[in-house]
């Protein structure tokens, strides 16, 4: 195991191509194509949320960021959380997990109630996220339903969170009460 030594600190403009580097090397080209970056594409992420691992002399070894969602005619808030990547020669030192903690924990501070996200139960898992459970929620793509996690950050959020998930630019005019 390589030991390596980081700060975790707020993403910066001139982080945002290592930033997208660092996501290529990691998910591939074709990662811009999945639903989850239809729900981010043309949005802007929430601020303070959006953190990077640096390492001295390597520099961005791990990103994370989280992005504003409405789940359902209620129009229930929600954050989605993703890309989060580690630099694969970092992987396994704990990083990914350091950014997740941190990252909702100041999402928790902010007042976030319920966090999703497409990826792996295993690895999410030990943060504490699990499978919504079939036909919660929808997302506007294809996404394997056994990828679709949830995370509450407050007591029985995901109870009130069922439907389509959508991104704010498609959430115009007042909420439907459900």
């Amino acid at each position: 195991m390589t030991l390596c030594k980081y700060s975790i600190i707020p993403e910066k403009p001139e982080h945002k191509l290592e930033i997208e580097r660092l996501l290529d090397k990691v998910f591939g080209l074709s990662r811009q194509t999945k639903t989850s970056y239809r729900l981010r594409e043309g949005e802007t992420p929430v601020e303070g949320l959006s953190l990077v691992a640096i390492e001295p002399e390597k520099g961005v070894v791990g990103a994370i960021s989280f992005w504003r969602v409405f789940i359902g005619e209620s129009r229930l808030p929600a954050l989605l959380l993703g890309p989060l990547a580690v630099a694969p020669e970092r992987q396994g030192a704990g990083i990914g997990r350091a950014l997740m903690r941190l990252g909702l924990d100041r999402a928790a501070a902010l007042g976030a109630r319920l966090v999703i996200l497409v990826g792996d139960e295993p690895y999410y898992g030990q943060i504490g996220f699990r499978q919504v459970p079939e036909g919660r929620l929808l997302m506007p793509g294809p996404v394997d339903a056994a990828r679709l996690l949830f995370l509450e950050l407050a007591p029985d959020a995901l109870s009130e969170a069922r439907g389509l998930v959508l991104p704010p630019r498609r959430c115009k005019g007042p909420a439907v009460a459900s």
